[in-house]
């Protein structure tokens, strides 16, 4: 199917791009010698998932149980659930190793921890378990020098539970833009990594595993000593978030929203498109960032963009059309009088998303845009 064909609003990922990220990023662990464990959460879409395993992932994250679910149908058999456990959802993840999923769980509370353990223990299985450490106070976990490190790994060691290793994820590199300091934060994320594993060890717990990661520590850091796998999942399509941050450029993009235009408020100079935030999303990442995209960057059908104009604003149903203001943008070269003129009804539109992992959930397919403009659809994961 051609894209003039496909019924908007619609999801698209340039699998060139796609191609081409995922490449990257193998190359790059591979030089740092660590094994790569790609959080697929981004996507939820085993096409995708297969082209990353090709290039020489070794097994993946997901951040619910429905995707290790549908990845495990679908082949997969080693992942990462890389969410804390709560004692509502063991019977779950039993009856996925029971199936012979290869299903490592995550604790970063004594609670859950005690808990995996007593459930264990009642059913006879040797579940694995990574404890999450907190390497930059942006999230859950526990830091590498508090004692609650020893006392989890303790619980789970010393009642029959597999300590699998320690994993962290430096998510305040989204609040970056420069390269030094994102390679600051990569090293601060290695080394507190590191740092609990050797504790646990030094306890008499073993701990095999060191897993770091997300997409802008994983293209920063310059060496990986200590660490054992990387995580990250937004390079693989990238997104105007990551783009402002500093670790894509627009061209490296590989998702966008399919949009037709409907209609045009002239005195305005907008144009109305069929594509709004149930389409784009309602996140506005780029907002509290140095250049900020409104709901997303506006591309030709063939991918080449438009200066000048943003999505600056959504309903629903309906994303606005806008030229930037010039005293915002001194290089916008758009004049609001011509909107009519440039955009005509029924014109179709590509829109970059300010967050991939969000605008992705929104549909419940691709559609693969193949170089020659072709396309086939790949199917999305869904629910919890």
């Amino acid at each position: 199917m051609k894209l003039e064909q496909i019924e908007t609003p619609a999801a698209l990922i340039d699998v060139a791009r796609m191609q081409k990220n995922i490449a990257r990023m193998q190359g790059r662990m591979n030089a740092l010698g660590v094994a790569f464990r790609p959080h697929v959460k981004t996507t939820k879409c085993i096409d995708v998932v297969r082209a990353q395993i090709a290039a020489g992932a070794r097994g993946i994250t997901v951040s619910t149980l429905k995707e290790a679910e549908a990845f495990f149908a679908a082949g997969v058999d080693d992942i990462l659930y890389a969410v804390s456990m709560v004692p509502s959802k063991l019977p779950r993840a039993l009856a996925l190793r029971r199936q012979g999923c290869d299903l490592k769980l995550v604790a970063d509370n004594p609670t859950a921890a005690s808990a995996i353990a007593a459930f264990g223990d009642q059913h006879g299985e040797t579940f694995e378990v990574w404890i999450e450490v907190d390497t930059d106070g942006h999230r859950s976990g526990i830091q590498p020098e508090q004692q609650t490190l020893l006392d989890i790994g303790r619980i789970l060691h010393e009642n029959g539970v597999k300590v699998g290793g320690v994993m962290t994820h430096a998510g305040s590199s989204y609040e970056l833009n420069t390269p030094e300091a994102l390679a600051a934060l990569a090293e601060q994320e290695r080394a507190g990594c590191v740092r609990a594993a050797e504790r646990l060890r030094e306890a008499g717990i073993p701990c095999p595993a060191v897993s770091v990661g997300s997409t802008p520590t994983a293209l920063a850091a310059r060496h990986l000593e200590g660490v054992t796998e990387v995580r990250a999942g937004v390079y693989v399509l990238f997104d105007l978030v990551m783009h402002n941050v500093g670790v894509c450029t627009l061209d490296d993009i590989a998702l966008s929203v399919l949009t037709t235009v409907i209609g045009h408020q002239e005195d305005k100079g907008w144009a109305i498109l069929d594509a709004g935030w149930m389409a784009l999303s309602r996140d506005r990442g780029t907002s509290r960032q140095p250049h900020d995209f409104g709901y997303g960057q506006p591309c030709l059908l063939n991918g080449t963009l438009l200066p000048g104009y943003v999505v600056s604003g959504a309903n629903q149903e309906h994303g606005i059309l806008a030229a930037v203001q010039a005293q915002a943008d001194p290089q916008a070269d758009a004049q609001p009088d011509d909107i009519a003129q440039r955009f005509p009804i029924g014109m179709k539109l590509r829109i970059m998303p300010n967050h991939a992992c969000a605008t992705g959930a929104q549909f419940p397919e691709y559609h693969a845009v193949a170089p020659d403009g072709s396309s086939v659809e790949w199917q999305r994961f869904y629910g919890w």
